[in-house]
């Protein structure tokens, strides 16, 4: 009974989205036209097309996911897009930001292909990974984008990969194994093996303690983890990244890339302020209160960090 309640409440979690409502969802690629105010109304220009294509500068933009290795019906929540839609049209050194926006939903890995979004979680397979992953398939299509706006005549060094969550831990990924083909990386609250901080109860049990249940529990997912995490380690991409303890995937175990040298790691540890500013979302007039940490870089608190990413951006150049 208990194991048949649980499957039915993490299909509940999987298929329910925490952070807006489902019309409010984006299911396309393209340009974030800029915008001047946070209410204004967010935008999607499909059209791939970028003029002197020597004076932009192009982020792009990865979302993350409610199942890791299985397709997904949702991309993007205009919630998460307010800030990159200030961020674009800014200038840095003449050249003009334009954000991308990369839908990667439908892609599946071989492993969820043949599992259920919930069995994913429930079962327990030993590893290693049977095949190729959804994660490395999202790599992989990043790669594909990079290399057309390349063949549109922008220059390496002007692309920047990005993305939150699972694109955060993409991010991660395509810049310590590519990234000679990008001018550099923003991973917000990079994660992409569920709730572990708050799961198996890091804050009260400590790191260590904790890593022991998720492997003896999930052995599979957390040998697929530990081996990005040396991935990502041995590249030592120069990357800014975003992190928070309160998150309750990732938020107490990303202590680990305090020991990856060229990472630029930022711990937003205000609580569900930054810089004294409480952090305000989503909602009719997009006032509505934070209530997960996770999604603090969806928020307009977050505007105080734009100075940081476009220093970072340019240091790149």
């Amino acid at each position: 009974m208990k194991k048949f309640l649980g499957v039915i409440f993490i299909s509940f979690l999987l298929c329910t989205n925490i952070y807006a409502n489902p019309k409010e969802s984006i299911k396309k690629d393209g340009f974030v036209i800029p915008t001047n105010n946070w209410k204004d109304k967010i935008k999607i220009d499909e059209n791939f097309e970028v003029k002197n294509p020597k004076d932009k500068i192009i982020i792009i933009y990865n979302h993350g996911s409610n199942g890791a290795d299985v397709k997904l019906k949702d991309c993007f929540w205009r919630s998460e897009l307010r800030n990159w839609a200030q961020i674009a049209g800014d200038m840095i050194n003449d050249k003009e930001i334009m954000v991308y926006i990369h839908c990667q939903g439908q892609l599946e890995g071989d492993l969820g292909a043949k599992l259920s979004r919930a069995k994913y979680w429930m079962s327990k397979w030993e590893g290693p990974y049977p095949g190729t992953s959804k994660m490395d398939r999202r790599v992989a299509g990043n790669l594909e984008v990079i290399k057309k706006f390349v063949d549109l005549g922008v220059p390496k060094k002007q692309i920047f990969m990005s993305g939150h969550s699972c694109g955060g831990w993409a991010t991660l990924l395509l810049t310590a194994k590519y990234m000679n083909e990008v001018g550099g990386g923003i991973s917000l609250m990079p994660a992409c093996n569920w709730t572990i901080s708050k799961k198996f109860k890091v804050k009260k049990v400590g790191y260590e303690e904790a890593m022991k249940k998720f492997h003896k529990k999930y052995p599979g997912i957390a040998e697929l983890r530990q081996k990005h995490i040396d991935i990502i380690k041995e590249g030592n991409a120069p990357i800014l990244i975003f992190t928070h303890p309160m998150d309750h995937f990732e938020g107490l175990t990303s202590d680990w890339m305090d020991d990856v040298p060229n990472f630029n790691r930022v711990v937003v540890s205000e609580k569900k302020k930054i810089n004294g500013k409480k952090c305000k979302i989503a909602g009719s007039n997009w006032e509505e209160p934070l209530k997960k940490a996770h999604s603090i870089d969806w928020a307009d608190c977050f505007m105080y960090y734009h100075p940081l990413i476009k220093e970072y951006i340019t240091s790149r150049l």
